[in-house]
């Protein structure tokens, strides 16, 4: 499974400079609305410690790579275009974005904290970021909403000529959404609400909206442009506003990131994405000795540009996902290498579900796992930790 973490925001917040920087890809770049018109996917990293050194080996990465232990596995990151207000509404690029929107898994919502920039993209002042983030989760809202009213209409006229439960038809409605009847039924109940679309007024539906959004489409907000005193003291506000607490804020500078990446390119200073710290390597200019400076004092204070923290935070914390290596128990090392693949599961994945997810036929023919540390045998229902090292053994390999 490769999952997708959608990165999305109003024009001119350096989204397209956020999506080159962990991709190192070259989409346009510029001040000014809908530079990305069509949605550009790159192939972004995730870090993991290998497990390569604790069993004396060095890995050979099928996908993705490993740098001094630190295993770079690869997801795709989506950069959508066409936020502006009345998105849902088909303003803009509206349609198109929630469609584009609506194939990833998780979202990276990347705000001018510096507040340079209105809610059209356009330059500015002294504007609140608050205003964006209210403003993405609100044209969010309505557009689940809509989908929301058309479900319970389906319930109301019996569209499948059934009598379906409330949860059923809102699950078929919503079925895009990737949810289901269990879990529409957990946030109807957990709202305090019957299972009678016929007890709820405006205000219970647009709770009942908003709640299964924040389920199905989770976010992260990338506070970008950190490296001005503007957005520091942004930062410090919103961090300490209680209607914000349901959001994870990552500080960040793309810029800083995709600098420092260029650098690092052309050997100019010794950096890998995501680390706390950078040196530098050749001669440089006074000017570029000045800006490398500046970058420094905004990796040290932060500890790091918060673009690889943004996508970790997203898969590892939002999404609560676990990276699994297969394994070989005896040690036996095949032509092709060791250690080739690193996976991410949702976290609870068993080892019974590792079988399936490696292929449906090593699924159906499932005997057991064994755990490489340990070399203990683990069953079908045993629950693999983050960086588990499973070797599964099947009738159909």
């Amino acid at each position: 499974m490769s999952y997708r973490i959608g990165l999305v925001g109003k024009p001119s917040v350096g989204k397209s400079t956020f999506f080159n920087a962990a991709t190192m890809n070259d989409v346009p770049e510029g001040a000014y609305p809908f530079t990305t018109i069509d949605p550009a996917v790159g192939e972004a990293y995730v870090r993991v410690d290998c497990a390569a050194p604790e069993f004396e080996e060095t890995c050979t990465p099928n996908v993705g790579f490993c740098e001094d232990g630190t295993r770079y596995v690869p997801t795709k990151l989506v950069d959508v275009a066409g936020l502006i207000p009345g998105a849902h509404e088909g303003n803009g690029l509206g349609n198109q974005f929630l469609t584009d929107l609506n194939e990833a898994d998780v979202l990276v919502h990347v705000v001018d904290f510096s507040g340079r920039t209105d809610l059209e993209g356009e330059p500015t002042e002294d504007h609140d970021p608050r205003d964006d983030i209210d403003f993405l989760e609100r044209e969010l809202d309505m557009w689940y909403l809509e989908v929301l009213e058309k479900g319970i209409e389906r319930y109301r006229t019996g569209y499948d000529g059934g009598e379906d439960d409330i949860e059923a038809d809102l699950a078929e409605q919503m079925s895009a959404f990737r949810t289901n009847e269990d879990e529409i039924k957990q946030v109807i109940l957990s709202l305090g609400l019957d299972l009678d679309p016929d007890a709820w007024d405006e205000d219970d539906r647009a709770a009942l909206a908003r709640e299964i959004r924040k389920r199905t489409k989770p976010m992260v907000v990338a506070a970008n442009k950190m490296d001005t005193p503007e957005a520091r003291a942004n930062y410090e506000a919103i961090r300490n506003d209680p209607d914000y607490d349901h959001l994870t804020i990552v500080p960040a500078s793309a810029h800083a990131e995709k600098a420092l990446k260029t650098a690092a390119e052309r050997d100019v200073v010794d950096y890998d994405p995501g680390d706390g710290e950078f040196t530098i390597e050749d001669d440089v200019s006074d000017e570029q000795e000045q800006g490398l400076e500046q970058i420094r004092e905004f990796v040290d204070e932060f500890g790091g540009t918060g673009v690889q923290t943004a996508l970790e935070t997203a898969l590892f914390d939002v999404l609560d996902l676990v990276a699994v290596f297969p394994g070989s128990a005896n040690g036996s090392k095949s032509e092709k290498g060791v250690f080739r693949d690193c996976f991410l599961l949702p976290e609870g994945s068993t080892a019974e579900d590792f079988a399936y997810h490696l292929h449906g036929d090593i699924g159906e023919g499932f005997l057991h796992g064994i755990d490489c540390r340990s070399q203990r045998q683990v069953g079908a229902d045993s629950v693999l930790d983050h960086r588990a090292v499973v070797e599964i053994v099947s009738t159909n390999q």
